[in-house]
């Protein structure tokens, strides 16, 4: 069905498939709603964007994201409200870091605009999607690829921006642990380390395999030069609880800069809770876990959302953090972006953009 009440050319599925959905069994990631969007880049400028069913793209073997990795993504999440209305969580920043990262991959940027609009007309289209348990969401995935079917180290010329969406429910389902990586690298200072480069995400896997076969769930990156600072986890940037302080890896060009983590940063000042983003090195973190004052780790993503880390692997062994029942800091700090994410508490910042 197509319809043409839009800036966007929109084609409706004529079957949608919500119905062979259990919301309350969803697999992170596993699970796709019924359409998607896309906007080509065509002769230096953008054109029409499209909403119509998901389904698969044809591509010529020789697309040049394939060889050469021009390639970036954001992840982003829209939340039921109690109202029945949706919400999305901050996507003007998740924007804004998008296009640096397009920047950084010399790559268009997409126009705020175009970009606000698309989401806003996807989620609406597929509002049934978004769940309405309080642990689950929809996660939303915008990316940009390159699109010239060319054999030769050079930009694109043209490109695709799409996004799509799925309900999820949590990414982690109990404590992680956590192994502090000391001999591969995730980002090197002058490289792609602050964008969100799908290279990045490849080149993490294997050391990443290697600690699963370990009995860890994800890494503590540190920094390629001298292996001993903590810059952030696998799949999210990460927090510690030292002596009451909430100490928090600085974002850098090796260090994302998490709109989960600056949102946390944010409500954990306005909860009285004493904040550094800082430098934090292997060798403060040790002795924190020896002497006791290391009372809370925890991973802050979008995906992640504040994922508690039960154990952190040194090089000279494991050490399992307190009771879980005894945490503060990140306790708190759940409870008040729950709040704000599901309507439930004031949204004094202006996160919550109404769908």
């Amino acid at each position: 069905m197509l319809t043409t009440d839009s800036t966007f050319e929109i084609k409706l599925t004529e079957s949608s498939a919500i119905e062979s959905v259990d919301f309350d069994d969803i697999k992170f990631g596993q699970v796709f709603s019924d359409h998607l969007f896309y906007l080509d880049y065509i002769d230096g400028e953008w054109t029409k964007g499209v909403i119509e069913p998901f389904g698969p793209m044809s591509m010529s073997p020789a697309t040049m994201c394939i060889h050469y990795g021009q390639s970036i993504f954001e992840g982003m999440k829209a939340y039921r409200q109690p109202d029945g209305s949706v919400s999305m969580f901050r996507p003007g920043a998740n924007i804004s870091r998008f296009n640096l990262s397009a920047k950084r991959m010399c790559m268009p940027e997409v126009p705020e605009d175009v970009f606000m609009q698309a989401l806003v007309e996807l989620i609406s289209i597929d509002k049934d999607w978004v769940p309405h348990n309080s642990n689950s969401s929809l996660y939303i995935r915008p990316f940009l690829f390159a699109t010239d079917s060319h054999v030769g180290v050079r930009p694109s010329n043209t490109y695709r921006f799409m996004i799509f969406t799925c309900p999820v429910g949590q990414y982690y389902n109990k404590p992680v642990r956590v192994k502090i990586e000391c001999e591969y690298t995730r980002a090197a200072i002058g490289g792609t380390g602050a964008a969100k480069a799908a290279g990045n995400y490849a080149g993490s896997l294997l050391p990443t395999k290697l600690a699963n076969d370990k009995g860890y769930d994800q890494l503590l990156w540190t920094d390629s030069k001298t292996h001993t600072c903590i810059e952030e986890c696998g799949t999210m940037n990460v927090a510690f609880v030292i002596n009451g302080k909430m100490i928090v890896p600085a974002p850098s060009d090796t260090v994302l800069d998490g709109i989960t983590r600056e949102s946390a940063i944010t409500l954990a000042q306005d909860l009285g809770i004493e904040v550094e983003s800082r430098i934090v090195t292997i060798a403060e973190l040790e002795k924190a876990a020896e002497n006791g004052t290391l009372t809370e780790a925890f991973g802050l993503g979008t995906a992640a959302t504040v994922s508690l880390m039960s154990t952190i692997g040194f090089e000279d062994g494991d050490y399992d953090l307190p009771d879980l029942s005894t945490w503060i800091v990140s306790s708190l700090i759940k409870k008040a972006l729950d709040e704000i994410r599901l309507g439930n508490g004031e949204d004094v910042h202006g996160w919550n953009i109404p769908v």
